[in-house]
Protein backbone atom coordinates (compact mmCIF):
# COMPACT_ATOMS: atom_id res chain seq x y z
CA UNK A 1 0.00 0.00 0.00
CA UNK A 2 1.41 3.78 -0.57
CA UNK A 3 0.83 6.03 2.20
CA UNK A 4 2.24 9.70 2.33
CA UNK A 5 4.88 11.32 4.99
CA UNK A 6 4.43 14.74 6.08
CA UNK A 7 7.24 15.05 8.75
CA UNK A 8 8.09 18.59 10.08
CA UNK A 9 11.33 20.27 11.76
CA UNK A 10 13.55 17.93 12.70
CA UNK A 11 11.81 15.17 11.69
CA UNK A 12 12.28 15.44 8.56
CA UNK A 13 15.74 13.91 8.63
CA UNK A 14 14.22 10.69 8.96
CA UNK A 15 11.86 10.60 5.36
CA UNK A 16 13.01 8.24 2.61
CA UNK A 17 14.83 9.24 -0.20
CA UNK A 18 12.98 11.20 -2.44
CA UNK A 19 11.38 13.84 -0.31
CA UNK A 20 10.32 16.81 -1.73
CA UNK A 21 9.28 19.94 0.72
CA UNK A 22 8.52 17.33 3.86
CA UNK A 23 6.65 14.84 1.99
CA UNK A 24 7.38 11.63 0.53
CA UNK A 25 4.84 8.94 -0.51
CA UNK A 26 6.08 5.39 0.48
CA UNK A 27 5.21 1.84 0.32
CA UNK A 28 4.61 -0.12 3.56
CA UNK A 29 3.45 -3.58 4.51
CA UNK A 30 -0.15 -4.17 4.96
CA UNK A 31 -1.80 -3.98 7.31
CA UNK A 32 1.05 -1.76 8.84
CA UNK A 33 0.23 0.26 12.02
CA UNK A 34 1.67 4.22 12.99
CA UNK A 35 3.97 1.93 15.44
CA UNK A 36 4.78 0.50 12.44
CA UNK A 37 6.00 3.48 10.54
CA UNK A 38 8.15 4.44 13.36
CA UNK A 39 10.15 1.50 14.15
CA UNK A 40 10.90 1.30 10.36
CA UNK A 41 12.04 4.66 10.04
CA UNK A 42 14.43 4.48 13.11
CA UNK A 43 12.10 7.43 15.20
CA UNK A 44 13.21 7.91 18.69
CA UNK A 45 9.59 8.19 20.35
CA UNK A 46 11.05 10.76 22.16
CA UNK A 47 11.20 12.82 19.07
CA UNK A 48 7.04 12.62 18.06
CA UNK A 49 5.39 15.34 20.13
CA UNK A 50 2.15 15.07 17.68
CA UNK A 51 0.77 13.07 14.78
CA UNK A 52 -2.09 12.78 12.72
CA UNK A 53 -3.74 10.42 10.29
CA UNK A 54 -5.45 12.13 7.95
CA UNK A 55 -6.05 15.05 9.33
CA UNK A 56 -7.05 12.94 13.38
CA UNK A 57 -5.08 13.30 16.70
CA UNK A 58 -3.82 9.75 17.24
CA UNK A 59 -1.72 9.58 20.69
CA UNK A 60 1.55 7.86 21.15
CA UNK A 61 -0.48 5.17 22.95
CA UNK A 62 -2.54 4.62 20.24
CA UNK A 63 0.66 4.16 17.60
CA UNK A 64 0.75 -0.06 17.69
CA UNK A 65 -3.57 -0.07 17.13
CA UNK A 66 -3.95 2.75 14.58
CA UNK A 67 -3.56 0.47 11.60
CA UNK A 68 -2.77 2.46 8.13
CA UNK A 69 -4.74 2.04 5.03
CA UNK A 70 -3.67 2.67 1.32
CA UNK A 71 -3.74 6.62 0.81
CA UNK A 72 -3.33 7.61 4.40
CA UNK A 73 -1.67 10.56 4.90
CA UNK A 74 1.04 10.36 8.33
CA UNK A 75 2.18 13.56 9.75
CA UNK A 76 4.32 14.33 12.62
CA UNK A 77 6.16 17.22 14.31
CA UNK A 78 8.70 16.85 17.29
CA UNK A 79 8.49 18.96 20.26
CA UNK A 80 8.32 22.82 19.42
CA UNK A 81 10.44 25.32 21.92
CA UNK A 82 10.43 28.89 21.36
CA UNK A 83 10.84 32.38 23.40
Amino acid sequence: MKITLKFFSTLADFLPAGAEDNVVEMEADSPASVQDIVNKLNIPLKMVHMTLVNGAYVAPGDFASRQLKDGDALAMWPPLAGG
